[in-house]
Order: C-alpha cells, then structure tokens, then sequence
C-alpha cells in the first residue's frame, strides 16, 4: 500500500492542509485506492488529525455523517492509518522544504516495506 499526498489550496477551507489516498499494489484489492482521507490542522493549534472517508445524509434536515472506513474489532486498525498518513504528511513537508518545488502529489512506502 501506499499513501498519496495532494497538497490543498491553502486556506480552502480554513486549516485543511491536505489530502490522501491509500494506492493498493497486492492482494484483492491490487490496482484500487480509496479515497477521501483529509489532514487538517488541529483547531487547538497542537498538531495534526486526520479525517477518513465518510458519507453525509441528512435526517430531519440535520446533517450527519456515516464513516466508510471502521474498525472490525478495536480502534487499532484505524489509529495505525492514521498513524501511516500522518508520517507520509510529514514526509511531503519536509520535500517540499528540502527539494524546492510546488507542492502536489508524492507518494510515500508504507513504514517498514523495502
């Protein structure tokens, strides 16, 4: 798997920075990606969160939100995606400061694959 940054307009909306992509290179789901992960700034001002893909509909004229991506048992599942998207993140930054180009998509190996 691997995870694709795409860097956002800065300031559309306020305090979202980017978002990803899961790419998909084995198994059933080889040649898929999954979409609509965003990383935003935290509104605290200390750190990062990550959103993953959800779907909104209205109940009573009240908009709610149905996540796409769940964990099956524990909370794990999801804190290791969000884990891996934050250090691609944080990959991307530090390419664009180093590299000197404009921002846009780079992708990143998951942690610990050759």
């Amino acid at each position: 798997m691997i995870v694709t940054i795409i860097a956002n307009d800065p300031n559309n909306p306020p305090g979202k920075l980017a978002d990803a992509e899961l790419h998909f290179e084995d198994g059933p789901l080889m040649g898929l990606k999954l979409i609509g992960f965003g990383i935003w700034e935290r509104r605290t001002g200390g750190g990062r969160n990550v959103t993953f893909p959800a779907r909104q509909y209205s109940v009573n004229g009240e908009r709610r939100s149905f996540a796409l991506l769940r964990p099956t048992s524990t909370t794990d599942a999801t804190d290791r995606i969000r884990d891996l998207v934050l250090a691609a993140y944080k990959d991307f930054e530090e390419s664009v400061e180093t590299e000197d180009h404009t921002p846009g998509t780079i992708t990143v190996p998951e942690a610990g694959r050759a």
